[in-house]
């Protein structure tokens, strides 16, 4: 799913490592995780050019995907600036240009870049409700939202009501990521 030259991903851990060192990533294996951020690429439409990540806390899976797809605008959003420094500090080791940090409320990147993502993703962001609405604020039509499941979700984590209201249709799971899609009349 690469679209030009990758860091190897030896950079890319080492970069995640110093993250996990300074405590925004659990304890767990990075190797897994970023197989996990994998999935995430996976479940990326090709022509996608615009993406944003909500929460991005300690750069998974918006680092991962910045790696893998150098062609696409990514806009990593974290409300905690101590977070926000540890993001800014690995786009620069890794030389990143095509990444911005948003350090500040998704909300602002929703006032000023409202319908201009053709994806959103979310790992740990936030509930169904509040991810299914700043999605449906910041997606252009047809755009996908991309959410990390629980291991075991349940068939009520994405009431249709909520989906309705936010303009999402449920395209289901891919592995480990659920796909939403945005309508196309907004």
């Amino acid at each position: 799913m690469a679209d030009g030259p990758q860091l190897n991903d030896s950079t890319l851990l080492a970069a995640l490592a110093d993250i996990q060192r300074r405590g925004a990533i659990g304890e767990g294996s990075l190797t897994a995780a970023v197989a996990h951020a994998d999935q995430f690429v996976t479940a990326i439409p090709a022509q996608a050019q615009r993406l944003v990540d909500l929460g991005s806390g300690g750069g998974l899976p918006g680092l991962v995907i910045a790696v893998r797809r150098p062609a696409l605008a990514i806009t990593l959003v974290e409300r905690r600036r101590s977070r926000a420094d540890l993001l800014e500090r690995a786009v620069r080791a890794l030389r990143l240009d095509h990444v911005t940090v948003h350090s500040g409320d998704v909300r602002e990147v929703a006032a000023v870049q409202p319908h201009s993502f053709d994806v959103v993703t979310a790992r740990s962001f936030a509930a169904p409700e509040v991810t299914a609405r700043w999605a449906g604020e910041l997606l252009v039509p047809d755009g996908m939202l991309l959410v990390s499941e629980p291991p075991q979700p349940t068939a009520q984590r994405w009431p249709a009501s909520v989906l309705r209201s936010a303009g999402l249709a449920d395209r289901g799971p891919l592995g480990g990521i659920r796909q939403f899609q945005k309508s196309v009349a907004v």
